[in-house]
């Protein structure tokens, strides 16, 4: 997925990660890809909340009815982890995958020091869509590395009790480890819980928490009720044993969680750095056609360019804490 706000965002009183929080946040509305045909919610990075664990971006495209043209742009620092509900994406790459995105497969892309990739909706018309797609910060042992793409449609699930499901897409949570490639300590999870369900969610009291509203408005106990609307991101902080969740109707959720991140990142467009440099030689590279980045199977010239730079320099988002 590409960004057609480059930003860069301002983080002017980020959350205080120093202990349990309740923290209500809502997605804004965004174009997608340079054209007004699609619109997505985005959830993070906000002006309270630039990251949580690795975790820095997330935006859901859909529920809604549209033809996806998203033309080859560029990644670097970071890995892309799809998640579906409706409908199927053909994501090809410069590793030269060419796979459909559906629900129950996890497509999770390592950029490395640099990748590109491509995603249509499959046909010529307007077809339903609705998914997750998310960033995560690469540390530095991993962000200069070589690029990888996974695709993964045997995960773990867990029984909550009471009906609930988890299913762990990426890293470890409930005793239960996704087999995807990962480079920090980090939890992505779907929750289900059937009407009237009530259950308590494991949590690592090291790691920073939030939870993502998909479907059905469960209600969180923080110990005071909260409850998760669809698009809405509830930020749950650290120092947490557990939370309980209670659904009155069907309820979706999506479970962020990780260690809090080692470094301050610089993100700018579809790049995450560390430094205002690597993000203007990033740009420099993409516009001059670099091999770092390679050509995406099956295209031709067509590509995303790469908008301005800001009139001010880069600056780090600041961790919490």
């Amino acid at each position: 997925m590409t960004r057609l706000d480059a930003g860069p965002e301002t983080f002017e009183a980020p959350a205080v990660c120093d202990g349990p929080r309740a923290l209500l946040l809502e997605a804004r509305e965004v174009p997608l890809g340079g054209v007004r045909a699609m619109e997505v919610h985005r959830s993070l990075p906000q002006r309270e909340l630039p990251m949580v664990g690795a975790w820095c971006f997330l935006d859901r495209f859909g529920p809604q009815v549209a033809k996806m043209r998203v033309e080859p742009h560029p990644h670097i620092g970071l890995q892309t982890v799809t998640w579906p509900f409706v409908g199927e994406v053909r994501h090809r790459d410069a590793l030269g995958s060419d796979v459909l995105v559906r629900r129950g497969a996890l497509n999770l892309m390592t950029s490395g020091a640099g990748i590109a990739h491509s995603e249509y909706s499959v046909g010529e018309d307007a077809v339903a869509l609705d998914a997750l797609q998310l960033w995560v910060a690469l540390p530095e042992t991993r962000r200069h590395g070589a690029p990888a793409f996974e695709r993964h449609e045997d995960l773990p699930v867990v029984e909550l009790g009471d009906g609930a499901t988890a299913t762990v897409v990426v890293g470890a949570f409930a005793g239960a480890t996704s087999p995807a490639a990962m480079y920090t300590p980090i939890a992505g999870v779907e929750v289900r819980i059937p009407a009237g369900g009530r259950v308590l969610l494991p949590l690592e009291p090291a790691w920073e928490y939030a939870l993502v509203g998909v479907d059905g408005a469960p209600i969180v106990s923080t110990p005071e009720p909260v409850t998760l609307a669809d698009q809405s991101l509830l930020y749950l902080g650290i120092r947490r044993d557990e939370i309980e969740v209670r659904a009155e109707r069907e309820s979706t959720l999506f479970v962020l969680g990780g260690e809090p991140f080692e470094a301050d990142i610089v993100m700018w467009w579809n790049f995450v750095g560390r430094t205002h440099e690597e993000i203007v030689a990033a740009r420099e590279d993409w516009e001059a056609g670099a091999p770092r980045f390679g050509h995406v199977v099956g295209h031709g010239a067509e590509r995303i360019p790469a908008p301005p730079l800001p009139a001010v320099r880069l600056t780090q988002r600041r961790r919490r804490g």
